[in-house]
């Protein structure tokens, strides 16, 4: 996974340096609850967050996935 603001990369991580494998990650929460359709689970962030503005682009490229581009806008 990579995230680039401006076309510059700030992250970039596989999930093999995760605290926590995947698996055991799922294998957990739906202990409790039941994953639906449509459903994210959120993880935490690797190293190199920081702030944007807006007019900024965040992209965040996950090989295998694609990638998505947007737009940071003010209040």
């Amino acid at each position: 996974m990579r995230c680039e603001v401006n076309g510059e990369e700030r992250q970039s991580a596989g999930t093999d340096t995760m605290l926590h494998p995947v698996a055991s990650l799922l294998a957990y929460i739906t202990a409790a609850v039941t994953l639906e359709p449509g459903d994210v689970l959120l993880t935490g962030t690797p190293a190199g967050v920081g702030p944007v503005v807006p007019g900024d682009e965040v992209a965040v490229h996950v090989s295998g996935i694609g990638s998505l581009a947007n737009p940071v806008v003010g209040r």
